[in-house]
């Protein structure tokens, strides 16, 4: 009932939030004579405030329709290149023909946020690589004739996208991910599929969790399975096209994310309030850019969320060694030509240092000369794969060691 009853409150505001734009606006138009009345840029603020907190937020784009190559600007089309119930394989085709440039493979999460997170992951490999990306559907939109999906589906999904690309491709799994990529490459691996990935870059995720356990991890370990089934597992509603499938719900997860860092986005939202009231369209949209990521969230799928809860987070099975793909054993000590890379912030809350390290331990035979780990001093979790620290350090030598292997 939860579902239903979010849904109905959003539909209820939805009067609310047109009036509240409409006012914000109106009080800000320099011919309506009240917006030169003392304190009509302290209401227009507020009632800015109250759009922002009740909108809907869609599905970000990327919005990336140039790069630079060379010193020369090129055309960037976004183009699907293969479609699955559960997901698909875009592809950010340049208008100019580099044929020398690595073949990229981005891993995105299916972590409650829309594979836009990485829009400053994709743009700042563009102009030296040629960029897929996998981008992840909504579940409420999946219909449930289309079947369960859970995390032995998402290795099918990685191995069948790396199949479609051929062989060396390189990949970089961020985040949630971290675990299937490197199961993903570890069956190929032993498998010797022609496909396997010359390199694999692992940013920011819990290959083991039992490594300085973060609040996430401490959640996860702290409840039985049936905990999250019960509290977290609810049916989608009608009118959606995936209407009576069971999922994680993205407002739900938007909700532990707020908690998180509670203090943050309030201390935001009167930064907002403020940027407003005193005119200042750089930072309002700066804040609104961020934001609109943010709050933008989709549905997990019940067998995955739930998966994904048991297998890496409590029972820690890849780390531990009886991580099964459909019956087989993952052996990460297949993996013996593929390079491997790993990337971890200094301040992550998320997946703390050495969680992702740990892929080190698991893949023994990569030689030392494929091998190398980076720890990016001062950076938290979304600094690692955005922002200036990743632009000017950490992207950087991920493309010498993709150049390097």
């Amino acid at each position: 009932m939860m579902y239903h009853v979010h849904e109905l409150t959003r539909t209820a505001l939805m009067p609310l939030t047109l009036l509240a734009g409409a006012q914000s606006a109106l009080l800000q138009h320099p011919l309506n004579p009240l917006s030169h009345l003392p304190g009509s840029r302290s209401a227009a603020s507020a009632w800015g405030v109250v759009t922002d907190l009740t909108r809907r937020y869609p599905k970000p784009r990327f919005d990336l329709e140039t790069t630079v190559c060379d010193g020369t600007t090129v055309a960037v089309t976004e183009r699907i290149v293969r479609r699955k119930p559960f997901g698909q394989l875009k592809h950010f085709e340049r208008s100019v023909a580099r044929s020398g440039d690595p073949r990229l493979l981005i891993v995105a999460p299916m972590s409650g946020h829309f594979a836009s997170l990485l829009r400053g992951t994709v743009e700042a490999m563009l102009p030296d690589h040629d960029v897929y990306i996998t981008d992840w559907r909504d579940a409420c939109l999946v219909p449930v004739t289309e079947g369960c999906f859970g995390l032995d589906d998402y290795i099918d999904y990685l191995i069948e996208f790396l199949a479609h690309l051929g062989p060396d491709t390189h990949v970089l799994a961020v985040c949630q991910p971290v675990v299937p990529a490197l199961a993903a490459v570890s069956l190929m691996a032993e498998d010797e599929h022609p496909a396997t990935p010359r390199s694999l870059t692992l940013m920011s995720g819990p290959v083991d969790g039992r490594v300085a356990p973060t609040l996430p991890c401490q959640l996860a370990t702290s409840h039985e399975l049936s905990w999250f089934r019960h509290h977290l597992i609810h049916p989608v509603p009608p009118p959606y096209p995936g209407a009576m499938r069971r999922v994680y719900p993205g407002f739900m997860q938007l909700t532990g994310f707020i908690n998180m860092n509670f203090d943050r986005h309030v201390d935001a939202y009167r930064g907002l309030f403020r940027s407003i009231r005193d005119d200042d369209p750089e930072a309002v949209t700066r804040h609104r850019d961020f934001y609109d990521e943010y709050l933008a969230v989709m549905d997990l799928p019940e067998t995955f969320y739930l998966d994904t809860i048991q297998r890496v987070f409590q029972e820690f099975q890849l780390a531990r060694g009886c991580f099964y793909h459909r019956g087989r054993l993952v052996n990460p000590a297949a993996i013996k030509t593929t390079g491997l890379m790993t990337i971890e912030g200094g301040k992550d809350d998320i997946s703390s240092p050495g969680q992702t390290r740990a892929a080190h331990d698991l893949c023994v035979n990569v030689p030392e000369s494929k091998r190398c780990h980076h720890l990016q001093p001062g950076v938290g979790h979304y600094g690692g794969f955005n922002g200036r620290h990743w632009r000017n350090e950490i992207s950087p030598r991920l493309k010498r060691f993709i150049r390097a292997v």
